[in-house]
């Protein structure tokens, strides 16, 4: 408990703020038990729940807001890259069970995956060596090595009928009185 105690401390004044060096950052997650390889860029505001359940391989690169809950582990191979604001999350709960108790699975992402801008990556799920995880993608099921998980994008859906400009209707001149001038005072 004093363990976590102390990650929590560090991962919000070494880990997250946006001033501090990326190899400070990597030298901290370490201190605490992470894997991490050679050539990392750890950016600002990168959450890591257990450093201990974390292993990076060689030149990643690990974006601004990335959100990495590893209650169980998660393991990111070499010359992977997950973008901005990015979740995985190994951690969920059985809903039929009566005590709410943990489903929890690890995640591995391999070799040359790309996870874009806002993906979430979902207990159990492998992203295979290569595969291309698109922006905002919720991932539930493995992705095979080379392919291409996409959100839904946004639809296009016709307009409100435009209401018709009418002619402006033509008014008849009202006759007002000539204006008179008041008289001065002599």
């Amino acid at each position: 408990m004093l363990w976590q105690a102390a990650w929590q401390l560090a991962s919000s004044v070494l880990v997250m703020p946006w001033f501090v060096p990326p190899r400070i950052r990597i030298a901290v997650l370490r201190a605490f038990g992470a894997k991490i390889g050679k050539g990392v860029n750890f950016r600002a505001g990168v959450r890591v729940h257990w450093p201990w359940k974390l292993e990076i391989g060689d030149d990643s690169w690990i974006g601004e807001r990335v959100w990495l809950l590893n209650l169980e582990s998660i393991r990111i191979g070499s010359d992977v890259c997950v973008s901005q604001a990015a979740f995985l999350c190994t951690g969920s709960h059985d809903h039929r069970s009566p005590s709410f108790e943990f489903d929890n699975a690890p995640i591995r992402v391999e070799d040359g995956a790309w996870i874009a801008a806002r993906a979430t990556v979902l207990r159990g799920v492998t992203i295979g060596a290569d595969a291309i995880v698109g922006a905002t993608a919720l991932v539930t099921k493995d992705v095979a090595a080379g392919a291409v998980a996409l959100a839904p994008a946004a639809k296009t859906i016709p307009t409100k009928t435009a209401p018709t400009k009418t002619a402006p209707t033509k008014t008849a001149p009202t006759k007002t009185a000539p204006r008179t001038q008041a008289p001065r005072p002599s």
